[in-house]
């Protein structure tokens, strides 16, 4: 069936091939696993933003040989390397909230343009700005920097060892890392990523400045949400992705609900982050809407795990933001110069 005949509510329900999400479920659950029950055991759980986006290496490459798949996650961990900094420098910052908004937009065009020129997979630059949005609102110490660096690094580096394991029962396959070739002027050509990168720029800033201006404790999940739908080849399947980011996120939030509830000790929620994660990695690839009920207490129990709040405080701001996020990117999907001409 053609994906444009499809409707949001009816792709809601619909699941893709399983393609092998095993493997890649088990990949990120074991990358992320690791450095927070070390985390845990060192007593520095306020690390745990870190050594999480560190672990996102392992979602890169996920239907990519051996040599393929370790470069792709070596040019991603760098990346994702930088976005932590960076959030960690702005955190420093007075009126880091502001500062923040556009270093979002930079980090976001520039890792939407890198991916579709180096042809990453996933595509777009979400966990990029997710990691600059979150590691900007934690609050500022110099002393953080180096941390940063350095437990992102390990973090990515364990996630490429892991994502090479299976190398060694097929050593024809496990070559030197294969980091592919990409012209970024074609890219920067191409009408239709002009016009991406030109939503992103303006969602991110629109969301970001509202969220701030009133106060929102936490305007990287609007700035996250804008990101997420925008994500896509066509204008149909962002438009899918939008609506399933807030129906999704909604029956998240109550997923998660008696999850934080029961206040777990750290080391019973990594337990759950490490299910979670996979169980979003067996689910993202084939319905992104029923993927979001993992993804969304996923994202709750981290922020938990590395600075507690108000249960109920964390679910409404979820659920908010993120609904002011994407009903913010779907209005940069309206054909306004159809409109305005008619």
């Amino acid at each position: 069936m053609n994906d444009a005949a499809v409707s949001p509510f009816r792709a809601a329900f619909t699941f893709g091939p399983h393609a092998g999400a095993h493997r890649v479920a088990a990949r990120a659950g074991i990358s992320v696993f690791v450095p927070l029950v070390v985390l845990v055991l060192m007593d520095r759980t306020a690390w745990a933003p870190y050594a999480a986006f560190g672990a996102f290496t392992s979602l890169y490459g996920r239907r990519s040989g051996y040599a393929e798949r370790t470069g792709m996650q070596a040019m991603a961990g760098l990346f994702l390397t930088g976005a932590v900094v960076l959030g960690t420098i702005i955190a420093l910052l007075p009126g880091n909230a502001w500062w923040t908004v556009p270093g979002a937009a930079v980090v976001a065009i520039t890792g939407q343009l890198v991916s579709t020129a180096f042809r990453w997979h996933p595509p777009g630059s979400i966990f990029l700005v997710f990691g600059i949005t979150v590691c900007a609102s934690i609050p500022g110490q110099a002393q953080l920097v180096p941390v940063a660096v350095v437990v992102t690094v390990v973090s990515a580096a364990f996630a490429i060892l892991i994502g090479r394991v299976g190398a060694l029962r097929e050593p024809a396959q496990g070559r030197r890392a294969i980091v592919p070739t990409a012209d970024i002027a074609v890219t920067l050509r191409d009408p239709v990523q002009r016009l991406t990168v030109l939503r992103l720029l303006v969602g991110i800033l629109v969301a970001g400045a509202i969220s701030t201006s009133f106060g929102g404790s936490h305007p990287s999940w609007a700035m996250v949400a804008v990101v997420a739908t925008l994500t896509g080849p066509r204008r149909h399947t962002q438009i899918i992705r939008g609506a399933h980011r807030v129906i999704g996120t909604l029956a998240g939030v109550l997923v998660a609900w008696p999850l934080l509830e029961t206040h777990p000790s750290p080391l019973v929620i990594v337990l759950l982050i490490m299910v979670l994660q996979m169980a979003a990695e067996l689910l993202v690839g084939r319905n992104y809407a029923i993927a979001l009920l993992a993804i969304t207490p996923l994202a709750l129990l981290m922020g938990q795990l590395s600075a507690p709040r108000s249960v109920g405080s964390v679910l409404t701001d979820r659920a908010v933001e993120t609904a002011l996020g994407a009903v913010i990117a779907l209005t940069m999907l309206i054909p306004w110069r159809r409109l305005v001409r008619r």
